[in-house]
């Protein structure tokens, strides 16, 4: 986000009400300590089965409880009483998430259809691909795959989408990538749900598989890790999940499992 996300967080740990600002953090762990201990000197396929068994081991929300974390995640850093929209980057009030045409509601950044998992708890109420978006945006977003080009999305300046893909602005375009990377880590098949897989190509479907590849390690690269996504990470660890998205503490390791 061009200027919300690159404000520092202040203060302790929230309390339990919504409005408050997100914790400060100590900072993510080093590949080869504490929380990556098992991936530390692994790459390629292995590197991503040890992230894997990490990251699978966590607490799981319900989809109503959706509702709440994102108020704290997405909080604006700038006013306690607004959220951040992911693609229209607009600050919002909390109050109006909802279905009417202006208000909020829950952005499956893996469209739910890809895989069919819905929003059953599991990666259909997963908040680390779980964000904010005007209702009307969202409906625009779909559930088409991420590629480069199209046309102007109303009330969303800098995304585009055309009939097989949707790209959202240039600031949160690494965003989008690290969490379509962290799903197709954590829901490997193992525990009922898909095998969430990545590939080169758009129109995927109902399939449970996310493109365009090559795009996403593109956007990755280009837009890297900012205080906002770091903090975000930072408090679904803490205060929701116990999981962390480990593209987000260390980019590196897209390129090692997608070379």
């Amino acid at each position: 986000m061009t200027s919300s996300t690159a404000f520092a967080f202040a203060g302790t740990a929230p309390p339990t009400s919504s409005t408050t600002t997100p914790p400060t953090t100590s900072g993510p762990p080093s590949a080869c300590e504490s929380y990556y201990t098992s991936a530390c000197g692994k790459s390629g396929a292995a590197l991503k089965s040890a992230l894997n068994s990490i990251i699978r081991t966590q607490t799981k929300l319900s989809y109503d409880q959706v509702w709440d974390a994102l108020k704290v995640t997405d909080q604006d850093p700038s006013n306690s009483n607004n959220v951040i929209l992911l693609y229209s980057g607009r600050s919002q009030a909390k109050s109006t998430n909802g279905g009417g045409a202006n208000d909020w509601n829950r952005e499956h950044v893996w469209a739910k259809s890809h895989g069919d998992f819905g929003t059953a708890t599991g990666p259909g109420t997963d908040i680390h691909h779980l964000r904010p978006e005007d209702v009307s945006v969202n409906a625009t977003r779909g559930n088409l795959d991420f590629d480069n080009g199209g046309n102007a999305v109303p009330e969303a300046t800098g995304s585009r989408y055309d009939s097989d893909s949707f790209e959202p602005r240039a600031a949160v375009k690494g965003d989008v990538a690290r969490m379509i990377f962290y799903m197709a880590v954590r829901y490997q098949g193992g525990d009922g749900f898909a095998d969430l897989e990545l590939n080169d190509q758009v129109s995927n479907g109902s399939e449970p598989k996310m493109g365009r590849l090559s795009v996403l390690k593109a956007w990755s690269a280009a837009d890297p890790p900012d205080a906002f996504e770091k903090n975000r990470n930072q408090v679904i660890f803490d205060r929701y999940q116990k999981n962390r998205n480990p593209f987000i503490d260390h980019p590196e390791w897209v390129s090692s499992i997608w070379p």
